[in-house]
Formats: structure tokens, sequence, C-alpha cells
């Protein structure tokens, strides 16, 4: 009989996916800018294609499936399938919004997606946030809004594709966290790729994706290759602790947005945008913080 973890174990492994979790956001945010430079010059679907093409390539090559077929052996299919719609979904509509806003104020409604994860985490989870995180969770979600409101209030129609961006992530984030229940981490990064891949391609136009110059080519690349390293990073961290704990970090993304925009689109945010993030972080830190005194039984 192996032992049962002791407190410190159990700390260290939620410390761990919280790592984890953080780098997945910092490779998301720099899909995203790859994304947004590339449809300066490539039709959004192409990129979504290029996207899955060279994550299922890079999957392909790396895990090689046909040597262990068994890890890639799904117990539930249509969970899976339906994980990488939502992927699809998100990707699609995350890249129709960052061609036409900042990409401070997508990311900034894209972190409705933590509040709607842990709101459905318990129900369908049975993964219950504590009233801690829950403080938390809804102080950062007041500094998503102060960010966003000013953006509502001139009623771009792309700010609804960030939302449905959000949504159709939070239901991925949720079923990435049922499925590391039952099937392994590289048959969930495959099927996250090919799956999208073979949806898209009979609407798509590979052709378009001919990237005019050497940087659009390796911004094409970035967009499928960060998203086969992020979505790794999000996959293992969801194995090593549950939802709740890990969704109020998703608004770190928010530091690497507002720095790839300045520095790469000269989008400068508005003072708005500092004061909603500063609220964000500041509740990422103390969420951080109760991870490493948290005793057991406490939320």
């Amino acid at each position: 009989m192996s032992p049962l973890p002791t407190a410190d174990a159990e700390a260290q492994q939620r410390l761990r996916g919280i790592g984890l979790y953080c780098l997945a956001m910092l490779c998301f945010t720099m899909l995203d800018a790859s994304a947004k430079y590339a449809s300066q010059f490539i039709p959004v679907l192409s990129i979504v294609w290029v996207r899955f093409a060279v994550h299922a390539l890079l999957a392909l090559v790396v895990f090689q499936p046909w040597r262990h077929w068994v890890l890639y052996r799904t117990k539930r299919p249509v969970l899976q399938a339906l994980r990488a719609l939502f992927l699809a979904g998100s990707t699609f509509f995350n890249f129709l919004a960052v061609h036409e806003l900042q990409l401070d104020m997508t990311i900034s409604i894209g972190f409705s997606a933590p509040f709607i994860t842990a709101a459905l985490a318990g129900p369908i989870l049975g993964e219950w946030a504590g009233p801690r995180r829950w403080a938390a969770i809804i102080v950062g979600f007041v500094g998503v809004l102060i960010i966003t409101m000013p953006g509502f209030g001139d009623l771009n129609p792309a700010v609804f594709l960030s939302l449905a961006a959000a949504c159709c992530n939070a239901c991925y984030i949720l079923s990435t966290r049922m499925l590391t229940r039952s099937d392994s981490s590289v048959g969930m990064l495959l099927y996250s790729a090919v799956v999208p891949l073979i949806l898209v391609t009979p609407v798509a136009d590979p052709l378009a994706a001919a990237p005019p110059s050497v940087v659009v080519g390796i911004c094409l690349l970035l967009t499928g290759s960060l998203g086969f390293i992020g979505h790794w990073f999000l996959i293992r961290a969801h194995h090593h602790t549950a939802v709740p704990v890990l969704a109020p970090f998703m608004y770190t993304g928010l530091i690497w947005m507002i720095l790839l925009g300045y520095f790469i689109f000269d989008d400068v945010p508005a003072p708005r945008t500092l004061v909603g993030a500063s609220i964000i972080i500041a509740s990422g830190l103390y969420l951080l913080y109760r991870e490493r005194v948290r005793v057991p039984g406490e939320a």
C-alpha cells in the first residue's frame, strides 16, 4: 500500500501545477501575438489550419504514437472529440478577435473563462472552490471588468468573438480536467490537434497560408509550436492540481499581453487597463500565498 501524501507533498503538487499553468499562459500569449501579426497578411482560417497542422506534426514526431498505441486509446471518445471542438472554437474566435482588438483587450475579456471554469467545476467535477479562493477570483474578475467596460461602450462586435472564445476555453479546461482521470496526456495532446485539423481542412485554403515574408512564416510556425508546448504544460498542470486552484492564474497572461502589445504593435494600455491589471495581479499573488500556507481542510 502506497503511503498517503503529506501536507507538504500536496502543497508541492499544487505549486508545481501552478508553475506549469503560468508557463502555459506565457506560451498562449506569444501564440496570440504571432497570430495577430500573421493575420495582417494571411486569412484567419488559414492561420487556424497552420496552427493545428504544425501542432499535429510536432505531436506525431515527438510522441511517435505508432510505437505505443495503447497510450492513445481513449476511454471517452465523445468527450475527447468535444474537447477538441472546444479548442478549435476557442482558437478560431480568438484569432478573429485579436485581428480587430488590442491584445490586452482580448485577453482581458478572455479572463471571464476562469470565473466560468471555477463556477462549473463544483457541480461538474466536484471540485468546489473555498470562500477565500472565491473571494480572490471575484476580486480578480472585478479587475477584468475595470479593463473591459470601456471597450463595451464602443460596442465593437469583436468583443463578442472574445466572449465566445472565453466560453469555449472554459469548456475546454473543464473537459481537460475530466479526461486527465482516464486518458493519457500524450493522447490528449494529439487528439486536440488532429480532430480540429480534420474539421478545418475542408473549409480552409492551405495555399493561402503561404507566407509573404520570413517573419510571417516564423509567426505561422510559432502558432503551432507554442500551441503544442502550451497545451502540454496545461495538461500536466491539471494532472497536478484541481481546476479552482489553477483557474485564477490565467490572469498572469495579462502581463505578457501588455508587454507584447506595446513592443510589437505599439499598443499602449489605457489607464484603466493598468488599474485592472494591478487588481488582477494582487489577487493572483494572494492565491499563491494561500497555496503556500494552506493547512489541510482549509480552502
